[in-house]
């Protein structure tokens, strides 16, 4: 798009509507999957890896009020995001297909693409300076805890509870389609 205004309105829209496509694209992979116990257990073990670093990210994020620096924002400006893209590796693992581990990836691209300009813009509107200083000049440590409460009032119990119910659904496609039984029996 030419008109910056108009590709940021897009941006918006789809930034807005990335948990909506979530559920859209989740629902596409879940008919396409092929899992079986070791795609199961190999990618979810790369999603709890993906989601133990949102929770420590979201115990250290106060969203909106400050431009965030301890935790894992010493080392990544988003690490919100990459911990959401190991939990897209880790569910393409476990579906135990390429067809949906390309969708899983073109979804991250667009969605977290757009996200991570829409709160860059968001972030540099609100702290101007102070944000841009922590973006050119290196994540400066900021002495503050971990905080379990503060993850959950960032509502990250929400991300577990959906890479739970993901890994279950596998489990019980997997079930289903006799491929959990198969594959550890050997056959």
């Amino acid at each position: 798009m030419s008109d910056p205004r108009a590709s940021a309105i897009v941006v918006a829209i789809i930034a807005r509507c990335r948990v909506g496509l979530g559920f859209a694209f989740g629902v596409l992979a879940f008919w396409l999957a092929r899992p079986t116990l070791w795609t199961i257990l190999a990618g979810s073990g790369v999603a709890i890896v993906g989601e133990a670093v949102r929770i420590w990210a979201a115990g250290h994020l106060n969203k909106s009020r400050e431009v965030t620096r301890s935790g894992p924002y010493r080392f990544a400006a988003h690490p919100l995001y990459v911990g959401s893209s190991i939990i897209g590796a880790g569910l393409a693992i476990a579906s135990g297909s390429v067809t949906v581990a390309v969708l899983i990836a073109v979804y991250l691209a667009v969605t977290l693409t757009a996200a991570i300009r829409s709160e860059e813009a968001f972030l540099r509107r609100v702290f101007g300076d102070a944000y841009d200083e922590y973006r050119h000049t290196g994540r400066v440590d900021v002495d503050r805890r971990f905080s379990l409460a503060r993850a959950i009032a960032n509502r990250e119990h929400r991300a577990v509870g959906g890479l739970a119910l993901g890994v279950l659904l596998l489990v019980l496609k997997a079930t289903y389609n006799g491929l959990f039984w198969r594959v550890q029996a050997g056959r």
